[in-house]
């Protein structure tokens, strides 16, 4: 058996990297494994051919969170990485043509949305107030508490109900909004995380009211330069990284305690504690399967979040009027989604997000050029799909429609593209069913109905990442480390 590491953390994405800083600042010896060539998870990034990529997030909403963790070890973030603020957050466009741009402040997008849609300024005000509570409920007393003890939910059920949660986000929005296309818009936030914006509790709409105290920021970079800050914060204050290394099974001692992790090819490394920032479903379904028939079938009853395709592509030329962060909004709303989680297949009718990085920052792409990511909602590998043919023609679709709208004359001045499915997040990520999010953000699927951080089936198990408390985003993986850390103060020997 390997030399053993007290704290062994599988899986190198932000929930992870953060989990294993907070630990290492406890004094713990950490050894984080990865299973491929790079860290960060779904928030690598990459480059083609000279065009820079983020794989998969692309703001920072909550900068302090990534301050504390250089902070634990006397470093300041801003010595590593500069954060750009934005001006508009985001910008959608409607079928019909129009367009509605927010961001900065309540009264500028108060200002917007007089002149869109002038009859709902006042029920915007409601609404940012009502999410204003939300948040000082969701995020700021409940993002960090441990909620493996349900007298935790049962102190907060009634708060949580006077605020509406059980309401979707959608439901929630048209409360205080009339126009259509305005509810559409302050509606996506659950689709950030995974959720149908029709089923996905409000308590989400916390992240609008995030975004308004804090900002919108992007990394200098791209959001693949705060994985290498963070890399380098870790290597620095003494937590081992290993690459490559997939880990096979966790083993526990009498007493279902964590004794040793079991990599492919049969290396055993003892251990003490594991931090799991891998998909809860792949954790105990491969990893630690023998977890009883209550644990299996729960499992088996957990409605899951979407799938992702996402196409990036480099250009010869510049598109100055584009913004950072796109929307673009089909003919309906509802139905698309509809065929999505529900019906489970791929929308003739689809929204997409565009995300142009060298709108922040010149060097994500050669000069004269542009780097973009498009994202398209799909079905998890629940639906009857064969990627390899329908990722093909929903590649076409995709840039058909962004040169029909956004981006004309794009096919001519196309350098360099890739395309990934949800297969890929299945086959690389051990995402199950290939989700991009893990679990949905249901209401019967927040909290303590979440995978918990402290797992129940095994002593010295602790969870990170999105399918665990308080959830999908930046801001809910970078939360989970710090529930985490809470744990491993208290179960300190």
């Amino acid at each position: 058996m390997a030399n053993p590491f007290p704290t062994i953390v599988i899986g190198g994405g932000f929930g992870g990297m953060a989990a294993a800083l907070r630990a290492r600042a406890l004094g713990q010896r950490v050894l984080l494994l990865e299973r491929g060539d790079r860290l960060g998870g779904r928030g690598r990034g990459f480059e083609l051919e000279g065009f820079r990529f983020d794989a998969g997030p692309t703001v920072v909403t909550a900068p302090h969170l990534f301050e504390e963790l250089f902070e634990l070890f006397g470093e300041r973030l801003a010595d590593h990485v500069e954060l750009i603020p934005l001006e508009r957050f985001y910008r959608f466009r409607f079928d019909d043509g129009s367009e509605f741009a927010y961001g900065g402040d309540v009264a500028r997008t108060a200002a917007a949305i007089r002149a869109f849609a002038p009859g709902d300024e006042q029920g915007y005000r409601v609404l940012v107030d009502h999410c204003r509570r939300i948040f000082e409920v969701g995020y700021q007393e409940l993002a960090h508490v441990p909620f493996h003890d349900p007298r935790v939910l049962l102190r907060h059920t009634p708060r949580l109900l006077e605020l509406g949660a059980w309401r979707g986000v959608y439901g929630a929005v048209s409360r205080h909004l009339r126009d259509e296309r305005l509810r559409r818009a302050f509606s996506t936030a659950p689709m950030l995380v995974g959720g149908h914006p029709f089923d996905t509790t409000s308590i989400y709409l916390l992240i609008h009211f995030l975004e308004l105290k804090w900002g919108v920021w992007y990394p200098r970079g791209g959001v693949g330069a705060l994985v290498q800050a963070l890399t380098h914060l870790m290597r620095d204050h003494g937590v081992e990284i290993r690459r490559g290394a997939t880990v096979r099974r966790i083993h526990r001692q009498r007493g279902d305690r964590v004794g040793a992790v079991e990599l492919e090819g049969g290396e055993m490394i003892a251990t003490q504690r594991v931090i799991s920032n891998i998909d809860p479903m792949h954790l105990y379904q491969s990893l630690l399967p023998d977890t009883g028939i209550l644990a299996g079938l729960r499992r088996r009853t957990l409605q899951h979040s979407m799938g992702l395709f996402l196409l990036y592509f480099g250009v010869d030329r510049e598109y100055p009027g584009v913004d950072q962060h796109s929307i673009l909004f089909g003919r309906d709303f509802r139905a698309p989604l509809d065929d999505i989680f529900h019906r489970r297949r791929i929308p003739d009718d689809f929204s997409l997000y565009l995300h142009r990085a060298s709108a922040a920052d010149p060097a994500m792409a050669p000069a004269g050029g542009e780097s973009f990511y498009a994202l398209v909602p799909a079905p998890n590998l629940a639906a009857d799909i064969d990627w390899r043919e329908e990722g093909k023609a929903l590649e076409e679709r995709v840039l058909d429609r962004l040169e029909a709208t956004l981006l004309p004359g794009l096919r001519a001045h196309l350098k360099v593209r890739r395309a990934i499915t949800p297969q890929f997040f299945a086959d690389e990520l051990l995402s199950h069913l290939g989700c991009g999010f893990s679990i949905a953000p249901r209401f019967h699927q927040s909290a303590w109905f979440r995978f918990h951080n402290r797992s129940p089936h095994a002593r010295g198990l602790y969870l990170t990442g999105a399918g665990t408390h308080p959830g999908g985003g930046l801001p809910g993986v970078l939360n989970s480390a710090k529930v985490v850390e809470s744990l491993l103060r208290g179960d300190a020997p």
